[in-house]
């Protein structure tokens, strides 16, 4: 009779030592894929400076008219601000295929502006922007802001940068920023 006791408190033993395994195993696998998309989110900011400095390094001519990875309306043929419904596979700009820790990184740049291929400055133009002097009232040339005519300065846009990283384990992330 004692044989059959042992027997059994045996196989239990067994069976609830293979369930703790399981149950150790999927906790290191939910931290290493919370690992993966927390990699993923912190490389976007190679996108995004990537992007900044090519905004920075263009001229006023070059960012009224689109370009690859460049749109100078914040429509881009759609209404989309989601980074999933952005076109990704055929205007993206490429930063790095691999950062080193398999991730690849792209972005996709938006001047805030409503008519494509117009400068800002353009009286029929509306886009969120600044003026020369500092004020984020969008009063400059029609902006978007407060109603009202704008001074005649130069009108500087906002751009919208949105990041996406593709990593391992099919892991995606994107990022979007605003900048002037």
């Amino acid at each position: 009779m004692v044989l059959y006791v042992a027997l059994i408190v045996l196989i239990v033993m067994a069976l609830v030592g293979i369930a703790m395994m399981r149950g150790s195993g999927s906790g290191i696998s939910i931290a290493g894929n919370l690992a993966m998309k927390q990699n993923a989110t912190n490389v976007a900011d190679v996108g995004t400076e990537a992007a900044r400095a090519w905004v920075l390094a263009q001229n006023a001519g070059t960012l009224s008219n689109d370009q690859p990875g460049y749109f100078s309306s914040w429509r881009n043929g759609t209404d989309a601000v989601d980074p999933t419904q952005l076109p990704w596979t055929t205007n993206s700009v490429l930063v790095t295929a691999d950062d080193g820790t398999g991730n690849q990184v792209r972005y996709i740049v938006h001047r805030l502006c409503e008519t494509p291929n117009m400068p800002p400055n353009n009286p029929a133009q509306r886009c969120a922007d600044v003026g020369a002097t500092g004020d984020a009232s969008g009063q400059s040339h029609g902006g978007i802001g407060y109603p009202g005519p704008g001074p005649s300065i130069s009108a500087q846009p906002f751009f919208r940068i949105t990041s996406q990283v593709i990593g391992p384990k099919n892991t995606v992330s994107y990022t979007q920023v605003v900048m002037q």
